[in-house]
């Protein structure tokens, strides 16, 4: 019996007169890559930020590995353990892609202000088991060698890897990804999806929302399409893709 890490049911969004996600739902297992995808303005990056905690839905429930949970901060939802990148790339420029990891690490730690003033045996323990786990991070997505480049330096591609290696760093039960091969060139989308692939074979849950369709139903093991904030479908890729209210929103008579 696979485990439920997400589940998450009528959730309802409203930016004033727009009406940003009606009832929105979904169910996902642990090890799945789960695919949210939608013409532009369809509600996706709204969904992911009320899921992250940097909206607060109208009305909705929410379950992270069977317990209540409440997104209402964005560091209380990396504590519940969903981590999370960005669209636009959220990085500190002037760190190392090092030092970018270990700060997503920090939330794992226990050593307070005072131990860190102190520098308390306990601190300076934490802190070399920190910097061991970002360099093992960083290793595993592939750009081990550039541990010590500052964060701006990096490649585009590059830089999308350091964010999911700072993700990982969170331990989190779900990993979300908005838009991950925005701006990628084919090759970059190969390794994208080969380390992916890596995440999903080590036990881990992603939650992906992708513009790149081909992508999606090539990598994904359930797909939901959204539209205008409704949801249009959900099932597996081939489910999705056969679809006449999906196949029309995208291709045919929806206006997009």
């Amino acid at each position: 019996m696979s485990e439920t890490i997400l589940k998450v049911a009528n959730v309802s969004k409203r930016f004033g007169g727009l009406q940003a996600l009606s009832d929105v739902g979904l169910t996902i297992q642990r090890g799945q890559v789960y695919g949210l995808i939608g013409p532009n303005g369809a509600g996706k990056t709204t969904f992911f930020n009320v899921l992250t905690g940097l909206y607060t839905p109208d009305s909705g429930t929410f379950e992270l590995a069977g317990k209540p949970y409440t997104p209402t901060a964005v560091h209380e939802v990396a504590k519940a353990g969903i981590a999370r990148t960005f669209q636009n790339i959220r990085l500190f420029a002037e760190m190392t892609a090092l030092e970018n990891v270990m700060v997503g690490r920090h939330v794992r730690t226990h050593s307070g202000i005072l131990g860190a003033v102190l520098r308390t045996s306990g601190f300076k323990k934490e802190e070399a088991e920190i910097t061991a786990r970002a360099r093992e991070l960083l290793d595993y997505v592939g750009i081990g060698k550039l541990a010590d480049y500052k964060s701006r330096t990096l490649s585009y591609g590059d830089q999308r890897r350091l964010e999911i290696a700072r993700a990982l760093a969170t331990d989190p039960q779900l990993i979300a990804l908005d838009e991950p091969a925005a701006g990628m060139n084919a090759t970059e989308k190969v390794q994208l999806r080969e380390l992916i692939d890596r995440i999903r074979n080590d036990n881990r849950t992603i939650l992906l929302i992708e513009h790149d369709v081909k992508l999606v139903m090539g990598l994904c093991d359930r797909v939901t399409v959204l539209d205008y904030g409704k949801q249009l479908s959900s099932g597996t890729p081939a489910e999705v893709q056969s679809d006449p209210k999906v196949i029309e929103a995208y291709l045919g008579t929806g206006g997009h």
